[in-house]
């Protein structure tokens, strides 16, 4: 693997730190235990002898490209690299001829594609023959869902292997390394490393990067507080793309929260998106839906203040409007919960479709014209206010379809009543039912 990654002396100091440290060995690499330790995917595969294609999905900086070239190392394949951001379909035909060069030679390519998710659906359809007849070894990375993002027939053929984000340990060792490497301590105070490592997100490239721009900055005999760490290197930005897979882990992990009853963690990862970028109208919307869908009618004033919260930041905007919406994010969560509304509108919907346009009965439709009179419409109504308890029992079901339970509210919050007026009426309209 020295070809890899050799270079003079001259050339070695001036690469950035994050790839003087790249490992050289599948042994060195961190962070990826699952895969690249003793009973690794990877490793076990490497001992089988047989090397398929595979799709490596994972956050940036988790070590994806490095692996996938310590692969082909390790397996004596040749190695060849493109990116699917800059490639294009007469890239790949030379890709694909030189490989079925080498196989003719005796020697298998495995061709690395950054990015594969930036391929359309025919580009990666383009992959099949080549890895069907063995020209290559596919190693497809991508930072997206591939069940979103891949064709169905390519992801049959690949082994999809996840990356993980490095926890802290994995990344504390990655800058012990890297004091090794330049033969001095990071200046930092210990609770300005822990920061630190904190704000590599869980990315090994970017916690090499923001030690290096903190040797930078450092005079002779300085170390940092986390204050000074914060104006040296400008955090970074979490990693969030409000199209992608960030963007739907965290506003899931929300909905989850204040389904759960947690304002704590409902408050987290509702600062999360806003930190992010998010557009707090979208969060407002989506506090609007947690109101109907998961409180419903066991605090119907719910969604009342989700409401007014999604308003009031229309109104006040940023910053002063999120306010509005913490406030309604923790009233969520700390309200009754009930999906019974939610559940009895499902039903319903179901139970519109399988039954089709049947007619309601005739007794409960208006009669404006002689005709519809004649033909029973309005005939036998009876007016509900007119009625002891102002209830008349009549059925509002069309009579092929039959009378049917949507809605049933739980013993919870404000439901506890509307379940007492509902089973209240039920008894009434069987008692008047048998009176008929």
């Amino acid at each position: 693997m020295s070809d890899l990654f050799a270079g003079s002396a001259e050339t070695q100091a001036n690469r950035p730190l994050a790839d003087r440290l790249r490992p050289a060995t599948l042994a060195e690499v961190t962070g990826q235990p699952h895969l690249t330790g003793p009973d690794g995917a990877i490793t076990r595969m490497i001992a089988s002898g047989s090397l398929g294609s595979m799709i490596f999905w994972g956050p940036p900086g988790t070590g994806k490209t490095t692996v996938a070239r310590l692969l082909a190392g390790e397996t004596d394949l040749a190695f060849d690299q493109i990116s699917a951001i800059f490639s294009g379909v007469a890239d790949l035909k030379k890709v694909f001829e030189t490989a079925r060069a080498r196989r003719m030679g005796g020697r298998q390519t495995l061709l690395f594609v950054d990015e594969i998710h930036r391929f359309n659906r025919a580009q990666q359809d383009s992959f099949l023959p080549v890895m069907e007849d063995g020209t290559i070894v596919l190693v497809g990375a991508t930072t997206e869902n591939p069940s979103f993002e891949l064709n169905a027939a390519l992801l049959s053929r690949a082994r999809v292997l996840t990356f993980r984000s490095h926890d802290e340990e994995s990344l504390e060792s990655l800058l012990v390394r890297a004091e090794a490497d330049t033969g001095k301590p990071l200046p930092l105070e210990p609770e300005a490393r822990a920061s630190l490592l904190r704000m590599a997100d869980g990315d090994g490239r970017a916690v090499l990067t923001l030690a290096e721009e903190v040797w930078r900055a450092a005079r002779e005999g300085e170390s940092f507080d986390t204050a000074a760490l914060v104006e040296v290197v400008q955090r970074r930005a979490p990693v969030y793309d409000k199209g992608q897979d960030g963007h739907y882990n965290l506003i899931s992990a929300l909905h989850k929260a204040v389904r759960g009853s947690d304002p704590d963690a409902a408050l987290y990862y509702l600062a999360r998106m806003f930190d992010a970028g998010e557009d707090p109208l979208f969060l407002g919307r989506r506090l609007v839906r947690m109101a109907s869908e998961d409180i419903g009618n066991a605090d119907p004033q719910a969604l009342v203040v989700a409401n007014a919260a999604k308003d009031a930041y229309d109104f006040l905007g940023s910053p002063e409007g999120e306010l509005a919406l913490a406030q309604a994010c923790v009233y969520l969560a700390t309200a009754p919960k009930s999906n019974g509304v939610y559940t009895a509108y499902k039903a319903a919907m179901r139970a519109a479709k399988e039954n089709g346009s049947l007619l309601p009965p005739k007794q409960i439709l208006n009669a404006p014209t002689k005709l519809m009179k004649s033909e029973g419409y309005s005939d036998g109504y009876l007016y509900d206010h007119d009625q002891p308890d102002a209830f008349s029992g009549q059925d509002y079901f069309p009579e092929a379809m039959g009378r049917k339970t949507f809605y049933d509210p739980p013993e919870r919050g404000f439901e506890r009543d509307i379940r007492k007026r509902l089973e209240f009426w039920s008894r009434l309209r069987k008692e008047r039912a048998a009176k008929r």
